[in-house]
């Protein structure tokens, strides 16, 4: 463009210089036409490299943004070349972060579901078989988390985190929205975990799998209890937390609003089914203080709605089930604080249940020390009442609480942790493993095959 508007301003300056000296002035030189030629050449030069800059300026200014989410117009992908990629515009309320991470787990076990509720299997299915397990299973995480911060320290946020495991089915870990006033205060609603009152320190084995909230407790397995049941993460109901912190110290208030029968494996408790009348509602408040390594919290849930599920006796009366109010305390040490490749870390926690018929104590202490991780759990059952006619029907010949009484449950967990395999930080694999064993008081069985056992070779990838 530039070359033909130059050549076009010359040929009209050549023009009009020729008609205007064979006018006005024949008697001038050779020489000083020439000179007058050069001069209009560079002026008409000059006014051609302004346009071209002109036109230059209009090609660079941006378009302007319509859509206030993230889009990419498909008009102006048609328009473009076809050597030109398409852009995204995001709609400017704030950062948006794409992150993730690959769990996957090699087993082998002995028969998980003689024992114990607690759920040893990635896998959605609660109890594993009667059986020895050799298997595979995991999940792959994709999470989504937008934040926008203001000058004043307001903030507002959300998170999104699906799951695709390896049975072929599409799960959902966390679903939150939050606000509130950076290191002061904070709302925030939908499906997550609230303050972990049970840390397990680098467990890879001995774990709950799936929600927190849903199907801890299975009748006639020993029921471990963590202060997990109001924490949240739950599949039938949705959470809404405050806290605030002061200094030192951080406080939290916790309420879960689910269907309370959710709690039980097969809606079945002390032998009877559970009928629902209405949603439960926990109330879960934590407070804890924390100076340097050394951090502690206490904490307390409790079911607030009265007759929201039980079962109807042989009068055909509802018997309430749903009171359950439980305790918890937890003390932590944090060396690697100070010291990542040699501090400890050591927590010590204990949690009390106080619910229908039953009351359930848990004590655990865990400690790691550069990869290698070592801790014991003790749990005690006190059950008063249960339906041992209902439970013969009901419970798996494998089932060890078939009446009332008192059962100690012991258990033994360790993992070790290969850090950044083939020189990559992101990739780590675990190596952990476990042994449980019960003791009663009754004749709820004979004592005979009571020690579960296993191991698992995890790998950890995050991206």
């Amino acid at each position: 463009m530039k070359i033909k508007i130059g050549a076009l301003l010359v040929g009209l300056a050549l023009s009009a210089g020729a008609a205007a000296t064979n006018t006005t002035n024949r008697n001038i030189s050779l020489e000083q036409r020439l000179n007058q030629l050069e001069q209009r050449v560079i002026a008409a030069e000059q006014r051609a490299a302004v346009a071209e800059a002109e036109v230059q300026k209009i090609k660079a200014t941006p378009a302007r943004t319509i859509a206030p989410v993230a889009v990419v117009s498909e008009q102006s992908v048609t328009n473009k070349a076809d050597n030109q990629s398409p852009k995204l515009t995001l709609s400017g309320y704030g950062d948006l972060k794409i992150y993730g991470d690959v769990e996957f787990n090699m087993d082998a076990a002995s028969r998980s579901n003689g024992l114990t509720s607690m759920r040893n299997s990635a896998n959605t299915n609660w109890a594993d078989g009667t059986n020895e397990r050799w298997d595979i299973n995991g999940r792959i995480l994709l999470g989504f988390d937008g934040y926008r911060r203001m000058d004043d320290g307001k903030f507002a946020g959300f998170t999104v985190q699906p799951l695709a495991d390896l049975t072929g089915h599409m799960n959902l870990d966390d679903a939150a929205f939050f606000f509130g006033q950076e290191n002061d205060w904070r709302i925030k609603v939908g499906r997550f975990e609230a303050y972990d009152m049970f840390p397990l320190n680098q467990d890879t084995f001995v774990e709950y799998s799936g929600n927190t909230a849903n199907d801890l407790y299975g009748d006639g397995y020993g029921y471990i209890y963590m202060m997990k049941e109001g924490r949240g993460r739950s599949d039938t109901g949705g959470n809404f937390m405050l806290s605030k912190n002061i200094d030192n110290w951080y406080f939290e208030l916790n309420t879960l609003l689910e269907d309370g029968t959710s709690l039980y494996q097969d809606k079945s408790y002390h032998g009877n089914d559970m009928q629902k009348d209405k949603n439960v509602v926990y109330v879960r408040p934590v407070i804890s203080w924390s100076e340097g390594a050394f951090s502690a919290a206490a904490a307390m849930e409790a079911q607030v709605v009265n007759n929201a599920y039980g079962y109807t006796d042989a009068n055909d009366q509802m018997v309430d089930q749903s009171s359950r109010t439980g305790y918890g305390l937890t003390m932590t040490w944090n060396g690697q604080k100070a010291d990542p490749d040699n501090g400890i870390v050591a927590n010590f926690n204990t949690a009390y249940l106080d619910a229908e018929d039953e009351t359930d104590f848990t004590a655990g202490v865990n400690a790691l020390w550069q990869r290698f991780e070592l801790g014991y759990i003790y749990a005690h059952n006190d059950i008063d009442k249960f339906d041992v006619n209902n439970a013969i029907e009901n419970c798996d010949s494998d089932c060890w609480i078939t009446n009332a009484g008192t059962y100690d449950i012991h258990t033994l967990h360790s993992s070790y942790l290969f850090p950044n395999v083939m020189g990559m930080k992101n990739f780590n694999i675990y190596l952990g493993t476990y042994v449980s064993w019960v003791s009663a008081d009754n004749d709820s069985n004979d004592g005979s095959d009571n020690t579960r056992y296993g191991g698992r070779v995890r790998f950890k990838y995050y991206f």
